[in-house]
């Protein structure tokens, strides 16, 4: 466990942040403390009013059934994910509100109302449904950041098929051992991705991936750098046997359908997706989650944690690939009927300040995104954001990784306007969750540091490694969750008993994996992964600590910190920076940094050596790959790197 006496930077008195009182007067969740007690008290009532909000094609007959560690929600209740997500729009304006604007990395624009949406899934339903897809099948989505892979996406769901989204460039064998395991029918991929101007050939990379499986059936290929202006789904003439072809083009199969496909009838309980974890550690699993559940909870704190009103703009800037654009890119912004923005391609590309030009063109109201892409901004320094009207956004939100109070100060500042007009907090989830279960509310004051408080419906708490609560304020635990929530998984698909050692680790609770604590106000500081952690001469420190460190030293946009071999002290500390622009490496700046992580931390957490780096090695949900560094470091094998950015 984290060293108590390693984290007091964290704990220093940081200055509580306000929330600016008219975005604190709009907040849709104004009496926290009574709805979170309520939720607690009685979850199965507190979720079921939620799940009322909701269209179901036959009502529950029970709530909650838990057979430790199995669970249910909602049992005997019938719908469809996508029924909520668009059929119930149609018979209002909504209808004709833009659902999703897309933007691609070279300036394309396309913008899909909720009804021409609902049209382009039902066809492409329709066409799935011709080629033999339907309830209960896995389908592979290997596409780009794209309209057509969130069509793709609802299409399965429509018709209770089960996606697998991988994220696009991942590796031949990555997409392949996901494709086996999940003995998917079909595969539907794109022929280019495009990060930072550069091609992914995502289908030589499925070509690859596909051969000799005799589990595939089709291959549905997306040819976008086709001339598209030849190009109507709707008309496309002598449409040929698709069913009859292995690869099948994906305007020709969106052609084949009608414009009304009725959605699958599924119970609560039937299969959403399943999503592999990646990254950072650990072998990938498969997360399953569900129809039911899954659209209660993310719609719950998409109102709530985000507070995105109907007349709201909405921007997530993660990817499909991600339980981040699953959640709050595809599925919980259409349930609520609201207009999300989506961008392919890097946030820094082509130009430095294309994120704020986005935010002043489309009169941005709410954001979702990661620590990564503010200290990126950080990084390119304060005279960017001066040069935009940023005054449409109210609410900008981080998550993927601790959010250092530098980095919330500086986008606080500089991007919020010092609250003239926004206002930023930080929240916590995890694949498995589905959505967020602590975070900082619109109307709650932040602390920078720290990610705020549990939300309502989520119970969690903080133990020592039997299991103990540690209630002492402050000092370092295991972070778990004690109770199931409607969206949170229910199983490693293919491997049941995986899914019980998360709850059989410490029984009687869900182990995050993570390390935390708590002060006297019950706000949580999640310091990082518990294998993040560093042992020098008996003594355990968390990377984030060192990391956070030296962040926040006025020079540093970002750092990362390995431990390394050491005859003496067990392991040395070695560090990774990337400095703030106008600032350069020299032997003075290593000194500076070791000298102020040495006043922060103490001699023991000081880094025996420092490197500058322009760019650290991340996945593309924005985590850092510390095992990468570590791997060129000792000169042994990287491993899978198909995760990283760049």
């Amino acid at each position: 466990m984290v060293q108590q006496g390693q984290i007091d930077h964290l704990l220093q008195e940081t200055g509580e942040i306000t929330p600016p009182p008219h975005v604190a007067a709009q907040a849709t969740l104004q009496n926290y403390d009574e709805t979170y007690q309520n939720s607690i008290k009685d979850p199965e009532a507190f979720w079921e009013s939620v799940a009322s909000e909701l269209d179901w094609f036959k009502p529950w007959d029970k709530v909650f059934q838990w057979d430790y560690p199995n669970f249910q929600w909602f049992l005997g209740a019938q719908c469809n994910i996508t029924y909520n997500c668009l059929d119930r729009h149609l018979t209002s304006s909504t209808k004709n509100k833009a659902a999703f604007i897309w933007l691609g990395e070279d300036g394309t624009e396309r913008i899909f109302t909720y009804g021409r949406l609902a049209q382009l899934v039902n066809k492409f339903a329709n066409g799935l449904r011709a080629i033999g897809i339907g309830k209960g099948d896995r389908v592979v989505i290997y596409m780009p950041l794209s309209p057509e892979g969130a069509i793709a996406m609802l299409a399965c769901a429509r018709i209770g098929a089960v996606h697998s989204v991988v994220y696009a460039g991942f590796s031949v064998g990555s997409l392949k051992d996901r494709i086996l395991d999940a003995q998917a029918k079909l595969l539907i991929t794109g022929d280019v991705g495009y990060r930072r101007g550069n091609k992914v050939d995502l289908k030589g990379i499925a070509d690859e991936a596909a051969k000799d499986l005799d589990c595939l059936e089709h291959v549905v290929i997306w040819n976008r750098e086709k001339d598209l202006s030849k190009v109507d789904p709707d008309n496309t003439p002598n449409i040929r046997d698709l069913s009859a072809s292995r690869e099948i083009d994906f305007d020709e199969l969106l052609a084949t359908g009608d414009i009304d496909c009725s959605a699958e009838v599924m119970e609560a309980e039937d299969p959403l997706y399943i999503l592999y974890t990646s990254g950072t550690t650990g072998k990938p699993k498969g997360v399953l989650h569900v129809h039911g559940g899954y659209m209660v909870g993310t719609y719950y704190h998409f109102k709530t944690f985000w507070d995105v009103k109907d007349e709201d703009v909405f921007w997530c800037t993660s990817d499909i690939g991600w339980v981040v654009g699953h959640s709050y890119i595809v599925y919980a912004p259409l349930i609520a009927g609201a207009t999300t923005v989506f961008r392919e391609g890097a946030p820094d590309f082509p130009k430095p300040d294309i994120f704020y030009e986005i935010i002043e063109k489309y009169g941005v109201n709410v954001i979702f995104t990661a620590p990564t892409l503010v200290r990126m901004l950080m990084r390119h320094g304060d005279d960017y954001p001066k040069q935009y009207n940023l005054t449409s956004l109210r609410f900008l939100t981080c998550a993927g990784e601790p959010l250092n109070p530098e980095a919330q100060r500086w986008a606080y500042q500089n991007i919020c306007g010092g609250g003239e007009w926004g206002y930023l907090v930080d929240n916590w989830w995890q694949t498995e969750t589905g959505g967020p279960c602590l975070g900082t509310l619109a109307n709650m004051p932040a602390r920078p540091g720290r990610v705020g408080k549990p939300l309502p419906g989520a119970e969690l708490d903080i133990v020592d490694r039997e299991g103990q609560p540690i209630e002492e304020p402050n000092k370092g635990g295991i972070l778990v969750i004690k109770r199931p929530f409607p969206h949170f998984f229910r199983t490693v698909y293919g491997d049941p008993d995986r899914y019980a050692e998360n709850w059989n680790t410490i029984p009687g609770v869900y182990v995050s994996g993570d390390v935390a604590l708590r002060d006297e106000d019950g706000y949580y500081m999640v310091v990082g992964r518990a294998d993040d952690v560093l042992n020098v001469a008996g003594h355990r420190i968390g990377s984030a600590e060192v990391e956070s460190a030296l962040v926040s030293h006025p020079s540093v946009a970002e750092a990362a910190v390995i431990g390394k071999p050491d005859a003496l002290k067990g392991e040395s500390i070695k560090g990774f920076v990337t400095l703030r622009v106008g600032n350069d490496p020299s032997d003075k700046m290593i000194n500076d940094l070791q000298q102020h992580v040495r006043q922060e931390l103490g001699p023991i957490a000081m880094p025996s050596e420092i490197e500058f780096t322009p760019t650290l090695p991340k996945t593309r949900s924005g985590k850092i790959m510390r095992r990468l560094l570590k791997a060129r470091e000792l000169g042994l094998d990287p491993g899978d790197i198909t995760t990283l950015e760049d």
